[in-house]
Order: structure tokens, then C-alpha cells, then sequence
């Protein structure tokens, strides 16, 4: 039986890549937003791991949604 907060538990809540079909771990947060659907202030992200995070980056740098690439950890921590 496990106990909340376990291992087996904390891995499967663990972010994970948003790249189709990769299950790594997730480094990268990428802060994205599209002017012509969210106000200007507005940030969507996208979680990568480090063989990713070019590819997801490039998509979405190359139609000008891209406004940060930061370490995971980085976004987490408090301001």
C-alpha cells in the first residue's frame, strides 16, 4: 500500500516534456503567448526536458510566441 507523498507517487506527478510522445523530465519551462488570442500580459508554457527544448523553443520562436525560456526550478522559486 502506499502513503501519500510516496515515491511511486511523487515520480508519477513529476512534470514531464510537453514534446509529443517523450515521458523525460521536464527542465525547461517555456513562456509562450499568442497576441492574437491572449492579452499582452498573458503567459502559456510549455515544459521540456534538455533534448527538446531547441525543437519546442525553434516552433515556437519561428511565429513569434516565444517570451522566455527559463529552468523549471527557476520558475517554481518564489519571486
Amino acid at each position: 500500500m502506499n502513503s501519500p507523498g510516496s515515491a511511486a507517487e511523487s515520480a508519477a506527478e513529476a512534470p514531464v516534456c510537453s514534446a509529443k510522445g517523450c515521458r523525460a523530465d521536464a527542465v525547461w519551462v517555456l513562456a509562450w503567448n499568442n497576441p492574437k488570442l491572449h492579452t499582452p500580459d498573458r503567459r502559456k508554457t510549455w515544459l521540456a526536458c534538455d533534448e527538446h527544448r531547441e525543437h519546442l523553443s525553434s516552433f515556437l520562436d519561428v511565429r513569434g510566441f516565444l517570451k522566455d525560456v527559463v529552468t523549471l526550478k527557476e520558475w517554481e522559486s518564489p519571486a
